[in-house]
């Protein structure tokens, strides 16, 4: 299932594509799809099954499920 994170910062989103890199997942950077919104404007795009106790840190916004016709909110940080 391909997945998007969206962050608060360019430096979470690249954080977060490393994090992915090690446990053997390539994320791609991208521009977050116009139907979502998110303050730095980058997302990682994913198909890892989403881990909050591995991936998840302040800087991550939200993560959602890509599905026909749209997105399916996953994950949404309460921290932030």
């Amino acid at each position: 299932m391909e997945q998007i994170a969206t962050f608060h910062t360019h430096f979470g989103a690249l954080s977060f594509q490393r994090r992915l890199k090690a446990l053997g997942e390539d994320g791609v950077m991208a521009p977050v799809p116009r139907k979502l919104s998110a303050s730095c404007g980058t997302c990682v795009r994913f198909t890892r099954p989403f881990d909050p106790a591995a991936l998840s840190d302040e800087d991550l916004e939200a993560v959602y499920a890509v599905e026909a016709g749209g997105y399916r909110l996953l994950f949404e940080n309460e921290e932030a």
